[in-house]
């Protein structure tokens, strides 16, 4: 596996602990988008792409967070979310949409992300400074009318 590009789109709000979300080109052949750059305890680590976890209504079958206490279709009373496990740590609250496999390829994600973290934080700088990270859409072929 060969990550050919890497897009940042930084976050200018210097009190949360997101700095940027990322993009990924892998073999000039799949995208894999909203990657989070987060400013951890130990310094920056990537975050992969996730979703809420959701729990179906009982009465509507709506889907609903899984800590929301009424359907947000229905109106109705949710079961309370089961208490974390404490050997476990706190519930989960999201999955991974796409994660890798082995420490390798994460490392490998890591390290091609914060190089380009950094470089992106330095032309950031530069006079007349724009933003590659929208641009992908544009580089994407479309077939048919």
């Amino acid at each position: 596996m060969v990550i050919t590009e890497v897009r940042i789109k930084l976050v200018s709000d210097v009190d949360d602990r997101l700095r940027a979300f990322c993009s990924i080109t892998i073999d000039e052949a799949f995208v894999v988008r909203d990657l989070k750059i987060i400013q951890g305890q130990r310094g920056y680590f990537v975050a992969m792409p996730s979703r809420k976890l959701t729990e179906k209504c009982s009465r509507c079958s709506a889907k609903n967070e899984v800590r929301a206490r009424y359907c947000s279709h229905c109106g109705a009373p949710l079961p309370p979310a089961p208490e974390a496990d404490p050997q476990a740590g706190r519930s989960r609250m999201f999955a991974d949409i796409a994660h890798p496999i082995n420490a390798t390829c994460r490392d490998q994600i890591e390290k091609s992300v914060l190089n380009a973290f950094e470089e992106e934080k330095v032309r950031s700088k530069q006079p007349n400074y724009v933003c590659r990270y929208d641009d992908m859409d544009d580089s994407i072929p479309r077939s048919g009318p």
